[in-house]
This record gives C-alpha cells, structure tokens and sequence, in this order.
C-alpha cells in the first residue's frame, strides 16, 4: 500500500465567534485527508502539553494516523485565531507554532530510517521545516513543499531546488503573473510547480507544458483546509496515475467538498479562554 508522510505543523484552529476549535495545520491536514482518501497516513510533529495539543492528537489518534516519531515538550501547542465571513476563513493571529517553532526539528536516525519507508513526504512553510529541507531531499522520498500565500521569494530560492512538488496560493496575482512565477522558479527535470488562484483557475507547469484548471463552484461553509485537500488530492493521484491533468481535475473536486465542512475536517469542541 502507498504510504504518506506529513511532516512538520498541527495546530487547533479557534473560531473566535462560536468558541470551537478544529484541529489542523498544513503538514497534519496533508495526513487526514490522505487518510481520508485511503492512503496508509502518518504524521511527525511537535505537540505541547495543553489541551490544545490533547484534542489534536485524541483526533488523529481517532483516525488511526502513525504519531510514533511525534514529539512532545512543555507548552503552547500550535494555535491560531480565525471567524468566518460568508463561508470564507479569515485569519485573526496564531502563536506562530508555538512548541513547533520553539524546538526545531532534529532528525534522528531513527526518524531517517523511518521516513525512508514512505512514497512521498509533504511539509511547508508554517511547519518550520526549512532546515532541515536539504536533509529531507536525500532519502530518496518525493518531496513536497507548501509555499502558501505569502511567501517570499527569497524563501523560494532557499527551499524551491530541494523539492520535487511545490504549491503556491496565489490569489493576489494575476494569471499572467502566476505563470511567470512558476515558470521562473522551476529548477530540476521532473519537478512540478501548483498554483491555486481561489474562485479563478489553478495552474500547474511541468517544465514544458501549463495545465489549467477551474475550481469546482459550491456554497462553501468553510474554506479551511481547502487548499491542503486539494495539495494532498493532487499529489496521491499523480502518484497513482502520472497524470497532471487528472490530477488537478481530481484536487479541484476534492478541495470542493472539503469547503462543505466546518474546519479543515470537522472534529471541532467548545473551548474557555
């Protein structure tokens, strides 16, 4: 059976306006929704000790996700402040990752040996992973990497040549500008580059060739984790089928009904400030 990695960020989403928290993060998101579609799925993170932390890892627990190289340290888990707006996810603050960012991953040997078993490993740039990116890039595991939305390039330069997938969300550009970012950023035979542009047409270059897509319309009750549905969609179809096309077809489907869902994938409790 394929088996996937995500490898970096969990984090509890609170939604300010009705005192619930989802669990997510980019890395983690990755890892459900593989399970979601099917895929034997493990997560490596950092998780805290508070109850933020407890709810994130009971849930993927829940999901029979692998947590066996996670670790565990003394404080804030990952966290950040979100409401709604007409179904569209708004950003308030976070605590930058708390124990994620405060404990810089190390691998170990063990965590090497591990990773090694996987088809495909998918971090990014919330995940404070970029150090060890260069690392990553030699276990022989396809490698992908989430750019976000505001990435700089200066952070492309540094990452973009150790990853053989990389994503984009580029609502702010133009279609134009979008391919030139990821014509010009494309390093190494084989790579691929995504960008998803919101409600206008995702695009993706192979090196030679633009692929487009539309989004698939519905009325979204949540936007979060849509991006990270269709990330994981493309990249567990491509791995299948070695199609671009199809994939996108296939992400942009998934990342639809992802939208039909409170949080990235549901799971939300009440919390107390």
């Amino acid at each position: 059976m394929v088996k996937v990695l995500g490898i970096g960020d969990n984090v509890v989403d609170k939604y300010v306006h009705i005192k619930t928290m989802y669990p997510g993060g980019n890395a983690l998101n990755f890892s459900v929704f593989a399970k979601k579609l099917g895929m034997e799925a493990a997560f490596i993170g950092t998780f805290g000790d508070d109850k933020e932390a407890e709810h994130v890892e009971k849930v993927l627990k829940e999901l029979k996700i692998d947590l066996s190289h996670c670790r565990h340290f003394s404080g804030e888990n990952g966290c950040a402040r979100v409401t709604l707006e007409d179904g569209d996810r708004v950003f308030l603050g976070s605590n930058a990752g708390g124990v994620t960012r405060e404990n810089p991953f190390v691998l170990t040997d063990g965590d090497i040996e591990y990773i090694k078993g996987f088809s495909l490993m998918h971090t990014g740039l919330y995940s404070h992973t970029g150090h060890i990116l260069e690392q990553l890039s030699t276990l022989g595991v396809p490698l992908s990497f989430d750019f976000s939305d505001d990435f700089q390039q200066e952070e492309i330069e540094q990452y973009i040549s150790y990853v053989d997938y990389a994503f984009f969300s580029c609502s702010h550009l133009s279609h134009e500008e979008t391919e030139q970012l990821l014509e010009s950023n494309h390093r190494k035979a084989g790579q691929i580059l995504v960008a998803t542009r919101g409600s206008d047409s995702a695009i993706a270059f192979d090196g030679a060739k633009y692929y487009y897509q539309e989004p698939e319309y519905v009325k979204a009750v949540d936007t979060m984790g849509a991006g990270d549905s269709f990330i994981t969609a493309f990249l567990l179809h491509l791995l299948n089928e070695k199609d671009i096309a199809s994939s996108i077809k296939e992400s942009a489907a998934f990342a639809a009904k992802s939208c039909l869902v409170e949080g990235s994938f549901g799971y939300g409790v009440q919390y107390h400030e």
